[in-house]
């Protein structure tokens, strides 16, 4: 079955958390790995992130640089990529910045993965994003993907939280990695993690593959791929 190429990208401490617990949010990474990351966004066909993304950071995920997004145009493509949410409870908020399409600026359109509950329950409107209802009461990540494959998403960057990030690793529909790593530790004041406890097929006998590694000021850039294997289908966000 065909699906896009996955690209899982994060930033975290030393060990291994996106955030700490204090109320405003934690800068892991700097002005220079930001641009690296919105060059990446430029080259994908669509964003996706999970409702706790949304919800913590208020995201936009659109691609900032003027000249970036001038090139998409002129290539014929929207300024920023098509944007997605996976939220299974479909319990979003319709203020988030994400769904204001009469903001300035607004970027591609958003659809929202969620369960047939959760399609029930979300106060989105037609305006706002356009829902899908993938499982009974899960995210599917199988139907999502072949979903975008479907609107003609080749290439997509999965953008947080550690729950989504979980989700794909566990499921073995991540065919690229990139950390950007603070050099500091958390510990007990660490908050949501990269990733959490699961069984993931990149173990010690199938290990990711080292593409690069280099330091972006502070900060360490590390991006893995996958060695090529058949696919494996057994996603679900619950």
């Amino acid at each position: 079955m065909e699906r896009p190429y996955v690209i899982v990208s994060a930033a975290m401490s030393l060990d291994g958390f996106l955030d700490d617990v204090a109320e405003e949010r934690l800068v892991l990474s700097n002005a220079a790995d930001f641009d690296r990351v919105d060059a990446v966004r430029a080259g994908v066909d669509a964003i996706a992130v999970g409702a706790g993304t949304v919800r913590a950071d208020d995201p936009r995920l659109l691609v900032r640089s003027p000249e970036r997004r001038a090139e998409r145009v002129s290539a014929g493509r929207p300024a920023s990529p098509l944007r997605a949410v996976f939220s299974p409870s479909g319990e979003l908020d319709p203020s988030a910045r994400l769904f204001d399409r009469g903001a300035e600026d607004v970027g591609g359109r958003v659809v929202v993965y969620t369960s047939a509950a959760g399609a029930r329950a979300c106060p989105l409107g037609p305006e706002a994003a356009e829902v899908v209802a993938t499982a009974e009461r899960e995210v599917d990540l199988a139907a999502a993907l072949a979903d975008l494959a479907g609107r003609g998403v080749a290439r997509l960057l999965v953008e947080g939280g550690g729950t989504v990030h979980t989700a794909f690793l566990s499921a073995d529909l991540v065919d690229e990695v990139h950390v950007a790593v603070a050099p500091f530790l958390l510990g007990d004041r660490g908050g949501a993690r990269f990733v959490y406890e699961a069984a993931f097929p990149q173990g010690p006998g199938r290990p990711l593959r080292l593409a690069e590694a280099r330091a972006i000021g502070a900060i360490a850039l590390l991006v893995y791929r996958r060695v090529n294997v058949l696919y494996v289908y057994a996603p679900m966000i619950p």
